[in-house]
């Protein structure tokens, strides 16, 4: 049977990443800036490798980054005093033959991927736990509205307070759920706050929506604020 998570051979870990694969890497990780300049950091392409930074297998990365660029199969510059690599021509022909051969460099699952993957997981697992709570809120705003004496003003200012990050958490699993679709990676997927079907909303609606909609897939969101 094949483990689904295999751990590097003993070689493997001596020798590091290949020079292919850390072309690759870096491939990607231009592919994935969604807009910004193409050349990428070394802690992005270590993501990419799925690689800790301090480790040493990290430090075998940083090494073979430095060998392609001595080749030219990378270039090398800083941004803003950090310093960035890029694919060079050179190198993308070399992975071209790498991939027409039998050394097509296998990547790990893309950061893109995963979040997204981790985001529909936990979406699945938990809509409807925040379902049953928005209830939960819901009933709870209607037994106020028949409660007599009337309740004191604070007591709706809370409940809104619980309302609003009920309905934001319904609302962020739905669209991880159902709405974010799985991203291919020969792109970049950058939630651009636009839906289908915008086109038809006027300026002012369409800011709101899209206001609205920032960070509608951040799982670390989902966490209930802690009151002092």
């Amino acid at each position: 049977m094949t483990d689904p998570n295999p751990r590097p051979s003993p070689r493997r870990a001596r020798t590091g990443p290949s020079a292919e694969l850390v072309l690759a890497a870096v491939e990607r990780a231009e592919n994935h800036r969604g807009g910004e300049p193409a050349a990428v950091p070394v802690w992005t392409i270590l993501e990419h490798l799925d690689v800790a930074r301090r480790s040493a297998a990290a430090r075998r990365a940083r090494s073979q980054l430095e060998a392609l660029c001595v080749t030219g199969r990378l270039a090398c510059s800083r941004r803003h005093g950090v310093l960035t690599w890029q694919i060079t021509d050179s190198g993308r022909r070399q992975l071209r033959r790498a991939r027409r051969s039998d050394r097509a460099p296998v990547l790990p699952e893309s950061p893109q991927h995963r979040a997204w993957h981790n985001a529909h997981t936990a979406a699945g697992q938990e809509i409807e736990r925040f379902r049953a709570d928005l209830h939960d809120r819901l009933r709870e705003a209607m037994l106020l509205l028949d409660t007599d004496p009337r309740p004191h003003s604070d007591a709706w200012l809370e409940l809104a307070e619980e309302l609003s990050h009920s309905c934001r958490l319904v609302g962020s699993a739905s669209h991880c759920l159902y709405e974010w679709a799985e991203p291919d990676d020969a792109n970049a997927d950058v939630d651009d706050g636009v839906d289908p079907g915008d086109e038809r909303l006027g300026r002012d609606a369409l800011a709101h929506l899209r206001a609205l909609r920032a960070g509608r897939r951040n799982i670390a969101l989902w966490r209930r604020p802690r009151r002092d």
